[in-house]
Formats: C-alpha cells, structure tokens, sequence
C-alpha cells in the first residue's frame, strides 16, 4: 500500500470485494497501518469467505479477537503489546506472528501459546518472532493440543534453552521444519533434536546461535538423513576482543567478577573449529558469518546452494567441496585467497581443459575413433555414448 490504511480503506475492501477470499496488504515506507484491533475484528467477521489475510505493521491493533470458521492462513507483523488474545479459528492451518524488538512490549506470551491449543486445534505450521520468547511460552505450548504441528519457527528468543528444547521433542513428534534461530541452545539441545526427528526432519534453521559448535553441527548432519536444508548463520562465531584495563566475565552460575587492572593491553586468541559435513540429501547449507570456521570439508552430492558469506577466517588450504551438483556458492566478505580456492575447486572441476571430439569403437570393438561433430544432437548423443556427459558450470557470488 502507497496510501495509510485506516477503517475507511477495510470498509472500501469490504464493500467492493463481497466474496474476498485472499487479502494480503504490505505497507509501503511511507504508508502508516491505522487499523484498530476493533476494525480488524469487524472486519474479519464480514467476510465470510476469508481463507488468507496477511497484513504488515499491525503495531496499533491493541488487542486480537479474530473469529472466523473460513481462515485458514493468517499472518500479523510489528505486533506489539497485545493487551487481549482470542483467535478462534477451528480451521486455522498456519499462524504468523511478528512482534516488534521494544523492551518494553507487555504481550504475555505464555497466555497466548496456552491458548491455541483450546482454539486452533488443526494448526500446522506456528511462526512467533518475539524477544520476549521464553522456556515457560514453549512449556504453555507444549501443553497445548498440537499434535498436528509438522513446522515450528521460534525466533530470537533469547530465553529459549535447552529445557525448551526437551519440550519440543515430547510434545511435536513430526516435525517437518523446526527454526529456533536467536536462542541459546546448546550441543545438547541439538542432540535431543537430532534423536527426535530422524525422520521427518527435512529443514533445520539455527542462525545466531551463539552456544553450539560445529560438533554439534555435525552430529545432527549425521543422524538426520532427510535433512535437505540447514542454516548456522552467524551462529559459530570467533569473537575477538581486546582486553580493557578493566574486564568482566561471567560465570555459570550468572555472576560477574572483575579481574585486576592489567599494565598492557593484550590480544584474545580466538578458538576456532573444523566442520566436516557429509550428507546424502542436503541441499541448501548456510555457514554466513561464521567465522570461528577455519577448515571446511563439505561432501554432498545433492548441494546446490552454499552460503559462505563473511567466513573471514576460513583458510583456503582447509577447505575440501565435493558437491557435483553445487550450482550457487555465496563468499561476499571472504578475503580474495579463498575467492580464488573457492573458484578452483567449483567452476575447473566442470570446466573441460580442451574441447573434446566424441567417440565411438570400431565395429570389432578394438579401439575407440574421434568422431567429426555434424549435428548438436548427434553430438549430445556420442557423448552419452562414451559417457562423458558435462555438468553445469556453478556460479560464485561475490
């Protein structure tokens, strides 16, 4: 929408679309979304026929009190301090749920999740994007009647541990896709997910996850054979700082203890970690950011798409592909020697050092003869004849 939506623009929907069954409205930089939770709820009570609604910046509804028997999709963003949660929708398959990153944001979550499973009892696919996540909103989930739920997308809660995660693994037993990018899982969580879901799991997302480390990546690569697309996006990091004069650091039980004042200023060395992925059927993997990697070895025949972006400490020396199929390799932040590595190893394996001339045996099978090329069809056939079929070339994205 270039225009601000207010009550006047839903009536003029409503009006002009008696029979809508999809609605979707994404706001412009300059439209502002006016729309009370009042006018939302009035509005969805009209239309009778409403299976979509998808609506951007929704920071001035208040509250939710959304039924309807005919949704079956709904998506609300910016959401913030949300005073009063009802959405009673029997036939709901997929929930979004976006919330604005203000501290100060009132919603309580924990409610909220209670109640879906008393009001969306056929809900497959639940996202809830909130700073405010926490162990006791997944528990409230977990309690809930959801045993149809195949995705579960958690993000940046902060909160969200391990307990959270011993949760998810009783409560969802077919998880197709689970997302808890921004928590603070451990190896442990992703072990109990990995025992939980070998198989269903097809997507794992775990991006800026500051507390697991490439063990942990590869353990769940190996017990997860359907696993096609894995992200640990800025979550294997290598934080370098300097040491001030006077520096704190916290301990396991939470506390903070200040060390004496130092004389001289020293370097922290960063510790960094190897990542061996070996997997059958995993097409998509992102390692962006992860800069605590310094060897990389990545044998997947089916990879199509790696993300390599800012891996600034990756050392081209260490970094083994062997992905045949790789069609898309991201490096934007790699310094130049792993460009040219990367390069190396990706487009020369599919590129022919010399045209090469099909061939064919004699007719007593002795020896096999250059063929002259006539037709690109005749070609194509010779070679599959010799079993020289190429491959694509793979592009590099810098």
């Amino acid at each position: 929408m270039e225009s601000d939506v207010d009550a006047t623009m839903l009536a003029c929907l409503a009006f002009s679309c008696p029979n809508m069954q999809s609605l979707e409205i994404s706001m412009a930089d300059s439209a502002v979304n006016r729309m009370t939770g009042d006018e939302l709820t009035r509005f969805i009570s009209e239309k009778k026929s409403l299976t979509v609604l998808k609506v951007d910046r929704c920071s001035g509804l208040g509250f939710l009190n959304i039924n309807s028997t005919s949704l079956s999709t709904l998506w609300l963003s910016d959401l913030s301090s949300i005073t009063k949660y009802v959405i009673n929708c029997p036939n709901l398959s997929e929930l979004s749920l976006i919330f604005s990153q203000q501290d100060n944001d009132s919603t309580d979550l924990i409610s909220m999740m209670d109640s879906l499973g008393r009001t969306c009892l056929n809900l497959r696919k639940l996202h809830i994007s909130s700073i405010h996540l926490c162990n006791e909103a997944v528990f409230a989930l977990g309690s809930a009647n959801l045993r149809g739920l195949c995705m579960l997308s958690l993000l940046l809660g902060k909160k969200i541990t391990d307990a959270a995660v011993a949760s998810i693994v009783r409560s969802f037993t077919s998880l197709e896709l689970l997302d808890l990018s921004g928590s603070c899982i451990t190896d442990n969580g992703l072990g109990m997910i990995s025992k939980a879901f070998p198989d269903t799991l097809t997507r794992l997302l775990l991006a800026m996850c500051p507390n697991i480390t490439s063990c942990g990546v590869q353990v769940a690569a190996v017990q997860l054979p359907l696993l096609q697309l894995m992200d640990c996006g800025k979550s294997l990091c290598a934080n370098v700082q300097p040491e001030a004069p006077r520096s704190y650091f916290g301990d396991l039980n939470g506390g903070i203890r200040f060390c004496s004042k130092l004389q001289v200023t020293r370097k922290q060395q960063p510790t960094y970690q190897k990542l061996i992925i070996k997997h059958a059927n995993l097409k998509k993997l992102s390692l962006w950011g992860c800069s605590a990697i310094d060897a990389l070895y990545v044998n997947c025949p089916e990879l199509s798409d790696l993300n390599l972006n800012s891996c600034i400490n990756l050392n081209p020396e260490r970094l083994l592909l062997q992905c045949p199929s790789l069609k898309d390799v991201h490096v934007t932040g790699c310094r130049d020697m792993l460009i040219g590595a990367i390069r190396n190893q990706v487009l020369n394996e599919f590129a022919a050092a010399e045209p090469r001339m099909p061939c064919k045996r004699l007719a007593d099978g002795s020896k096999r003869v250059q063929v002259p090329q006539f037709m690109p069809e005749q070609q194509f056939e010779d070679e599959k004849w010799c079993g020289e079929s190429r491959r694509s070339q793979c592009a590099v994205h810098i």
